[in-house]
């Protein structure tokens, strides 16, 4: 048993030392608590930006090189450690699925370095702990521990923040700082739920307005009324004089309450990056052009997806040997139509080539021309 799990556990003052001040005072709106995982996956916009950019990460063709510059060259594949980075079997976009559902929810990434190289001291086998199952302090000296769930820890504590705040150990989580704006899509969502669940809001109102009639009266006029509107065959409905439909819609508060859910859902979204609101389908306020069309994932790839793939590439880089290092292929989420790429490899094989026709037929997924084929 390693020391961790030897020692008392510490005082409230000494674990709160080392996480974020302002995480533990972070309420949800109207008693909803949006900064847990759990309850953040609730909310649809929160967990399909979540599924989106780990989506993207884990799905991307991953290239391996070696040095950098003129002496850049691109490794026949990855090694195949590299392939089950887990260990479990499950395979490497299993695992950088993990590891971007730790980052986008939690800030954090923690993990029990199993194995690593013996000669070169580069990890091999890197095996994930859930983010809210692992704790830090600090002891008597100020060295960090870490708390897990036993039995599950071999002593090599791997800890990689994202969003750091300036003297804070852990990373700051998007959930938990955005918890408010998760609580109020959250609250709207459920009262909504109970809204409906209730029948709050009848279809319409049947009125006599000649009569009145006794409570008897009402439910056989109720039931015999349904009945027709029920009855399948389409006819007309004979009412006399003294009676009067008059169907419900939506009212202009139901409506602004449809609008609070739909525009907090789109803030949700942007709690993730510039565009992903736009990509998710949300309504943003602004106009959606081809112009712009064609540009959003672009625009999702600059400003949103990029820093965690170079994030996600500094960890897979850990697995190699120096000056060896992980890429992940962007020109797979950019791909453009059959005649665009055409026009593209026209233009890298022209007057002033800077690519092969094997190569772009490698691109491609063909194999070489024969010799005599070659194109000049």
């Amino acid at each position: 048993m390693s020391i961790w799990f030897s020692r008392a556990a510490p005082a409230p003052a000494e674990s709160r030392s080392l996480t974020v001040p302002w995480l533990a005072s972070r309420a949800g709106y109207a008693h909803v608590d949006g900064s847990t995982i759990e309850n953040a996956q609730q909310a649809v916009a929160v967990r399909s930006a979540v599924d989106l950019f780990a989506s993207l990460c884990s799905e991307l063709p991953i290239d391996a090189y070696s040095d950098s510059g003129r002496g850049r060259r691109q490794l026949p594949r990855l090694p195949d450690y590299l392939m089950d980075p887990g260990g479990d079997g499950y395979g490497i976009q299993d695992w950088i699925y993990q590891v971007a559902y730790s980052w986008l929810y939690r800030g954090n990434l923690y993990a029990d370095v199993v194995e690593r190289d013996p000669r070169g001291g580069f990890l091999r086998t890197v095996s994930l702990f859930h983010p809210d199952k692992v704790s830090p302090w600090a002891d008597d000296r100020g060295r960090v521990q870490w708390f897990v769930p036993a039995g599950q820890f071999t002593g090599e504590m791997l800890h990689r923040r994202v969003n750091p705040v300036p003297g804070c150990l852990l990373g700051q989580s998007p959930i938990t700082d955005a918890a408010t704006t998760i609580g109020v899509q959250l609250a709207s969502s459920r009262f909504g739920k109970a809204w409906f669940d209730a029948d709050a809001q009848p279809l319409g109102i049947l009125r006599n307005t000649k009569a009145s009639l006794t409570p008897d009266e009402s439910r056989t006029v109720k039931d015999r009324f349904m009945a027709a509107l029920r009855g399948g065959t389409r006819e007309p409905i004979v009412m006399g004089n003294a009676w009067e439909w008059q169907s419900l819609s939506v009212t202009p508060e139901e409506s602004q309450f449809l609008g609070t859910m739909a525009s907090s859902a789109a803030e949700c979204a942007r709690i993730f990056g510039p565009g992903v609101a736009e990509i998710l389908g949300y309504e943003t306020g602004g106009t959606l052009s081809y112009s712009n069309v064609q540009d959003r994932d672009i625009q999702l790839l600059k400003y949103s997806l990029n820093k965690w793939l170079r994030r996600m590439e500094r960890l897979l880089s850990e697995f190699l040997p120096r000056p060896q290092f992980v890429e992940f292929n962007r020109d797979a989420l950019l791909q453009t139509n059959t005649m665009q790429r055409y026009q593209a490899y026209a233009l890298a094989i022209g007057n002033q080539p800077w690519r092969t026709v094997d190569e772009i037929r490698t691109i491609e997924n063909l194999g070489p021309l024969p010799a005599q084929e070659v194109m000049p």
